[in-house]
């Protein structure tokens, strides 16, 4: 069975198509470059290079490498930058996910494991979130991924199509040194950016009702994440029943302020770092319950928060030397 992974050039989705590859499962990528890096798919994996917005480029993929299922990872991912480009996050999240989804049904490819996020719960102030707690988004990202989930379950009752929905928490960390983090917007790629430009890192928003007045964040390693894709497709493969949304998280909080301490010690960096204001569209805490999908996806961390920054301080370096 040859599954399609939308955004598979990217950060997170080539760790999914690594994990493909790694255990023999059929793959092909496609991805529009707009944020992916070529050098990251894999040589021998099929590329097709466009946009989801193009039903038509999606339909010809889909049939020309006769995929039975998707992986839905391709779209606009920053919350703090979705509040000031609300129009281009639904464009990217919502419209293109219509457009995949028409060209699903055109072709009759039955099969798609989405790509959600932790952002459709907000602020949970204390506890660990499970799949019933209730959406609360704060950002437009957030939303966006809440429409994605109500168009898979509208579309399951319509055209009878077998869906998941992997709700991440915070990913961080590489598999492999060839594949890090590059996105400018996410947390280890502005401090360690930082860094290397002898600056600071920023902790944005030190007054938030937690214990250190930082944000609390639940942290998960991208190898980790990238499994659960696979174990997902291949319940689903299997014809083995699937909840319609798992939580991937640790269970635990860590606050930026913790985690910049740790990333200090890990690098070998000495730095304290300053404060900047809150970012809009950010909560204050969640961390996740990830009992559903340790049950059904055998989902567990396998790395140690340590683990986690020195893998991807390792990627940052060997690529800067490329």
């Amino acid at each position: 069975m040859t599954w399609l992974v939308t955004g598979g050039a990217g950060y997170i989705g080539s760790h999914v198509v690594a994990s493909f590859v790694r255990q023999g499962l059929p793959v092909v990528v496609l991805d529009d470059f707009s944020t992916g890096v070529r050098s990251f798919v894999p040589k021998g994996v099929p590329l097709v290079e466009g946009t989801l917005l193009d039903t038509d480029v999606v339909e010809a993929a889909l049939r020309d490498h006769s995929v039975e299922g998707v992986i839905h990872i391709a779209g606009f991912k920053f919350a703090g930058i979705s509040v000031e480009q609300p129009v281009h996050t639904y464009e990217q999240n919502v419209t293109a996910m219509m457009s995949l989804l028409r060209a699903m049904e055109r072709v009759g490819v039955m099969k798609i494991v989405f790509s959600s996020s932790s952002s459709v719960y907000g602020n949970a102030a204390s506890g660990l979130v499970g799949e019933d707690h209730p959406f609360n988004p704060t950002s437009p990202y957030g939303e966006s991924k809440v429409i994605g989930e109500w168009l898979l379950r509208n579309q399951g009752v319509a055209k009878g199509i077998t869906h998941t929905s992997l709700r991440y928490f915070n990913v961080v960390g590489s598999a492999s040194t060839l594949l890090p983090d590059v996105s400018p917007h996410n947390l280890f790629s502005m401090v360690f950016a930082g860094l290397e430009r002898g600056e600071a890192p920023i902790i944005f928003g030190h007054d938030y009702d937690t214990p250190d007045g930082t944000c609390i964040r639940d942290y998960i390693h991208v190898g980790d994440l990238a499994d659960a894709h696979v174990a997902a497709a291949s319940r689903m493969d299997r014809g083995d029943t699937i909840e319609p949304a798992y939580n991937l998280g640790s269970g635990t909080g860590t606050s930026v302020a913790d985690m910049m301490s740790t990333i200090a010690s890990v690098t070998g960096n000495d730095f304290s770092p300053t404060r900047g204001a809150r970012r809009a569209g950010d909560p204050a805490r969640v961390v996740a319950s990830g009992d559903l999908a340790t049950r059904d996806l055998g989902w567990a961390m396998t790395h140690s928060l340590e683990e986690m920054i020195a893998s991807a301080w390792e990627a940052r370096k060997t690529v800067a030397v490329l």
